[in-house]
C-alpha cells in the first residue's frame, strides 16, 4: 500500500493528480467546498438510521465505506486549503488554543454545554 508521510506530501501528491488530468480549472474554493460538503454528506449518510450501538461496532463492508468518505473528506479539505495558502496544522494548533480558552475543562468536563451556556 502507498502510504503518505504527512499533510505536506498528500498536498503535494494532490496538485500532481489534478495537474495530470487538467482538473485545476474546477477547483475553485467555491467549488472545492461545494464538494466537499457533498463527501461529508456522503459519509453522515453511512450513519443514518442506525443505532448508537451500531454506529460504535460497524460491519467491515460499513468501515470500509467510512474510511473510503473520510479520505474523501480529507482530498477536498486539504485541495481547498491549498487553494486558500491555509496551512490546516497552523491553524488547528491555534483552534485547539482557542477552545481551550471557550472551554475550560474544570468548567465543561462531562458536559455538552456551549461556551455561552456556563
Amino acid at each position: 500500500m502507498d502510504t503518505l508521510a504527512d499533510l505536506e506530501d498528500l498536498k503535494q501528491r494532490l496538485r500532481s493528480f489534478v495537474a495530470e488530468r487538467d482538473w485545476a480549472k474546477f477547483h475553485s474554493p467555491k467549488n472545492l467546498a461545494m464538494a466537499l460538503s457533498v463527501e461529508v454528506a456522503e459519509l453522515v449518510e453511512q450513519f443514518q438510521w442506525l443505532t448508537e450501538a451500531e454506529s460504535a461496532g460497524l460491519d467491515d463492508a460499513r468501515r470500509r465505506r467510512i474510511e473510503d468518505e473520510l479520505a474523501d473528506v480529507l482530498v477536498y479539505l486539504v485541495r481547498l486549503a491549498d487553494q486558500l495558502d491555509v496551512d490546516l496544522l497552523a491553524v488547528t494548533a491555534r483552534k485547539l488554543q482557542d477552545n481551550a480558552r471557550k472551554y475550560p475543562a474544570d468548567q465543561v468536563r462531562g458536559q455538552a454545554r456551549k461556551y455561552d451556556e456556563y
